[in-house]
């Protein structure tokens, strides 16, 4: 991964909520940068979004997962966003939810020039559900960035964490390179500096969806 240390810094801790959207017409103008979290209803996405910024209630930790099903849009600052898509999965959630999630979610990834790169969150315990490999195959069809989080992995013994990474890794290796993994934990603040990391390549080494060329974002 190419080294950002001398680039300028995003300060995540200055994100702030700006707006839930039930339909992209609602979203910000596409432009800018933007970095979209998704996964299923428990995998802990707003923990992650929570742990990112230091703020421990930026992102509203429901106690009944699949409940949000509209996009949260925060402003880290007026060129940069981070986006909470809805999570999937969930068997409480009404049929009707379910029909309009898939259009809503593949359109925004598909068509919103400002996404450069999508995290994607799996309980290290459940990873690679089949709705985590559709999301999977979406991207590499775009094509778009994955980075992935093996959240709550402070519930295995290190052992058995890194043998959920390497099979993950395993499993990544029929997808493009540009699609990545972690160990993290929101709990143990475990994986925070390199999520940082990797949100600031897909910045600063920004890959084009359009002719699928790297280049130098300015």
């Amino acid at each position: 991964m190419n080294d950002t240390a001398d680039q300028p810094q995003l300060n995540f801790q200055e994100a702030s909520f700006l707006l839930s959207a039930a339909k992209l017409s609602q979203l910000p103008k596409d432009e800018g940068f933007e970095v979209a979290f998704i996964g299923r209803s428990n995998a802990g996405k707003s923990s992650a979004l929570n742990e990112l910024t230091h703020q421990k209630q930026l992102a509203r930790v429901s106690k009944t997962p699949g409940r949000t099903q509209l996009i949260n849009v925060f402003c880290i600052d007026d060129e940069h966003r981070l986006i909470d898509l809805p999570g999937y999965g969930y068997a409480k959630v009404p049929t009707e939810i379910k029909r309009e999630w898939h259009p809503l979610i593949n359109q925004y990834l598909r068509d919103r020039h400002s996404l450069h790169g999508l995290i994607l969150l799996m309980d290290i315990r459940h990873p690679m559900k089949t709705m985590d490999e559709q999301m999977l195959d979406w991207s590499a069809a775009i094509p778009l960035p994955v980075h992935i989080l093996l959240t709550k992995c402070d519930k295995l013994t290190r052992n058995h964490g890194m043998q959920a990474l390497h099979h993950v890794q395993k499993a990544l290796k029929v997808y493009p390179d540009y699609f990545t993994v972690q160990l993290f934990s929101a709990m143990n603040h475990i994986g925070v500096d390199e999520l940082k990391r990797t949100i600031h390549h897909w910045k600063y080494f920004a890959y084009d969806k359009k002719d699928n060329d790297t280049q130098q974002d300015h």
